[in-house]
């Protein structure tokens, strides 16, 4: 660790996840994108061995959850999407995407949050825009956050872009992040390579052990 003034500045990997002042976040885990993803099996493996190491050291962890907003308050450009990806023409024909209490909104079993566990329901793809994410982790103490979840391109990177802005050191954890999409989740990771800490969950288990 270096200083700088009153800075404290983590230079190794070791510091910079250190249980202390780490948090793991699951970005949107919720079954209507866990089962669509390019990679199902080898992804939950390795974010549920990374999730259990977190839970044995008491790492903070926060799952996001896509919550929609109600029927007239959500923005035109949002509807704009929304009419683009489900290939309608009409914007009353737009279905209810992640519907509360519906089964494709359920954070998937295998990951389910356990006692004491944040659950941040949000409705962009930002953890900080229209939440208390930040206050949350002002609050422990945290300096590192920890991204895993769904979707590389989309939630993970604008929100990973948004936390270092922000001031804290940023992880994608490579393998613990997926997307519909293989191409754009490459693209994605080797564009994140440039302004973030992209590595596998071994180098982080690693230091955790």
């Amino acid at each position: 660790m270096k200083t700088l003034g009153k800075l404290r500045v983590f230079d190794n990997l070791k510091e910079i996840v250190d249980p202390e002042h780490t948090a793991l976040v699951l970005w949107d885990c919720q079954d209507a994108l866990v089962d669509r993803i390019f990679d199902r099996e080898d992804f939950l493996e390795n974010l549920k061995a990374l999730v259990a190491a977190a839970r044995s050291l008491k790492i903070p962890i926060v799952f996001t959850r896509i919550t929609p907003l109600p029927a007239g308050y959500q923005s035109a450009y949002g509807i704009y999407q929304a009419m683009r990806r489900f290939n309608v023409d009409d914007p009353a024909k737009v279905p209810v995407f992640m519907k509360p209490g519906s089964p494709e909104a359920e954070i998937n079993v295998d990951l389910s949050p356990a006692e004491g566990e944040v659950i941040l329901n949000k409705h962009s793809p930002s953890i900080f825009f229209g939440t208390n994410f930040e206050q949350l982790m002002r609050s422990r103490g945290i300096d590192t956050i920890l991204f895993t979840g769904i979707a590389t391109e989309y939630g993970i990177e604008h929100s990973a872009r948004e936390a270092a802005i922000r001031g804290f050191y940023t992880v994608i954890v490579s393998d613990c992040v997926s997307s519909i999409d293989k191409t754009m989740h490459e693209m994605a990771l080797k564009i994140m390579q440039r302004i973030f800490l992209v590595l596998p969950s071994k180098d982080v288990l690693k230091e955790w052990a």
